[in-house]
């Protein structure tokens, strides 16, 4: 099985920019830089907390790049629902949201034309942050269980590790059948 998508999504999208570093300005002079050979950027906590993020939004999209927010949503499943549809209205392309099935419906059902992706499994989580979680299985069971019910559910895609195991990728892989956008991290 090869590991290049068959969805059709362009080469060109396929690499997704992350701008982590502490300020817009910083961010807006490496979007410069990069200029027509990067169009998909991730925007994340960072940036969020630097200052005017959405102005920092709206100024990716009119140089027309697409925008990932990776805010990994997780609050009351109504809140993150009205979060998603807020986000949704700016031109946002992907949004990350982080919970249970609840908080997973909500975010499907405002999400419009914004492709909404589950995080399975933090990176930072080790066996003992799982089992203080009482997840009793290991991160590739949890991997596939929240990947399944998230595409169930009606999200579009999911966020991995990148840390997991070839094995691991190849599972999931095999279970979702080319059906989803997976997000490496």
């Amino acid at each position: 099985m090869s590991f290049i998508s068959t969805k059709s999504i362009p080469v060109r999208e396929r690499l997704i920019m992350a701008l982590d570093v502490p300020s817009i300005p910083e961010a807006q002079t490496l979007v410069e830089e990069l200029g027509d050979s990067v169009i998909f950027y991730k925007v994340g906590m960072e940036l969020f907390m630097s200052g005017d993020y959405f102005g920092f939004i709206e100024w990716l999209k009119q140089r027309n790049k697409k925008v990932f927010v990776d805010l990994k949503f997780f609050d009351v499943p109504a809140t993150v629902g009205r979060a998603i549809k807020a986000l949704s209205s700016k031109g946002v392309d992907l949004a990350t949201i982080h919970g249970n099935d609840a908080i997973m419906e909500a975010a499907a059902k405002e999400k419009g034309d914004l492709k909404v992706l589950a995080v399975t499994a933090l990176t930072s989580l080790d066996r003992g942050d799982l089992d203080d979680l009482g997840f009793k299985c290991d991160v590739r069971d949890l991997v596939l269980s929240r990947a399944k019910r998230a595409l169930q559910i009606g999200c579009d895609g999911i966020v991995s590790s990148g840390l997991m195991t070839i094995k691991n990728v190849w599972s999931v892989l095999k279970w979702l059948s080319g059906m989803v956008l997976i997000i490496l991290s």
